[in-house]
């Protein structure tokens, strides 16, 4: 792995995991909040970011879902901030994966 995160303290098998698996992370790198995980293996980060309108020269607050792939050694539930790196196509939605769990404060 090229990009320097903190290792879990956990194991796991799962094969789509950049700490014990065999999956490249590369790419952009982002931050967000977990707004769903209901699905397996699977979270839904929500994103907030600043939009600039030119023509205004104003801002505008808007967001993005970005369905992630979450490996079982890093273990994220509803509300976790986390940190997702780009990785390539683990399904038709997913192309990122949850690398770290940001801590609270």
């Amino acid at each position: 792995m090229s990009l320097a995160f903190k290792k879990p303290k956990k194991t796991c098998t799962d094969r789509n995991c950049p700490f014990h698996g065999e999956l490249p992370v590369r790419g952009r790198v982002l931050d967000g909040v977990v707004v769903s995980a209901k699905m397996d293996k699977t979270v839904v980060v929500k994103r907030e970011y600043l939009h600039l309108i030119p023509k205004f020269l104003r801002y505008e607050r808007r967001h993005s879902r970005i369905p992630s792939h979450a490996p079982p050694c890093i273990d994220v539930k509803e509300g976790d901030r986390v940190v997702i790196a780009e990785c390539r196509p683990i399904s038709k939605t997913v192309s990122f994966v949850v690398v770290e769990k940001m801590e609270e404060k």
